[in-house]
């Protein structure tokens, strides 16, 4: 395992090339929130998002925030929500807007594996639970698109030392989950087997 800082978004795609399943990354620069219904927008519906996606990280969320004013929002908590859901979106994300890492909670099934591969995008593995934590290292919420999706728009936060996360599925076809999942299935034969 071996520890990365990346910055956000990202220009050379080598960046992403680096990172291993299980390695640990801390995040400086600039993640995109979104979630379903930004989602849902941009590929059932067909409207493209109003900001640059390319070499972005986007984060699973629905933030919990106070309005100050006209597009402007402060933290109160910024967790994260289930990826698995979104898994359908991952080749799109990729293929049509460039994005480059994608984190949430729970992890990505093997479906996701081939795409992020083949377009070299990783997904980030966060602790779920460590809003609290994940709050501070946001420092500022700097734009809000779509806001009539609240809470699932499109936010674009500030973050310093955001994480740390580990990589769960890679560019080079590695995944925790998949691995997680396979020596299960093998402990369960084990126990079936005893009965």
């Amino acid at each position: 395992m071996a520890s990365h800082t990346v910055t956000f978004p990202i220009t050379d795609p080598q960046e992403i090339l680096k990172l291993r399943a299980g390695d640990e990354v801390t995040v400086q620069g600039h993640i995109i929130g979104i979630r379903d219904r930004t989602q849902i927008r941009i590929f059932d519906q067909g409207v493209p998002p109003p900001m640059d996606l390319s070499g972005a990280f986007l984060l699973h969320t629905a933030p919990n925030v106070r309005k100050l004013g006209p597009g402007k929002y402060e933290k109160i908590c910024i967790g994260t929500t289930t990826s698995a859901r979104m898994v359908r979106f991952t080749e799109g994300l990729g293929a049509q807007y460039g994005v480059r890492a994608i984190c949430g909670k729970g992890g990505f099934p093997d479906e996701a594996i081939e795409p992020m591969q083949r377009l070299g995008m990783v997904y980030f593995a966060i602790v779920g639970g460590a809003a609290a934590l994940e709050t501070t290292q946001i420092e500022e919420i700097e734009e809000v698109l779509w806001e009539e999706l609240m809470p699932e728009c499109l936010w674009k936060f500030r973050v310093k030392d955001f994480g740390p996360l580990t990589v769960g599925i890679d560019a080079h076809g590695n995944s925790l989950y998949h691995d997680v999942q396979a020596a299960a299935q093998e402990k369960l034969k084990e126990l079936y087997a005893r009965l």
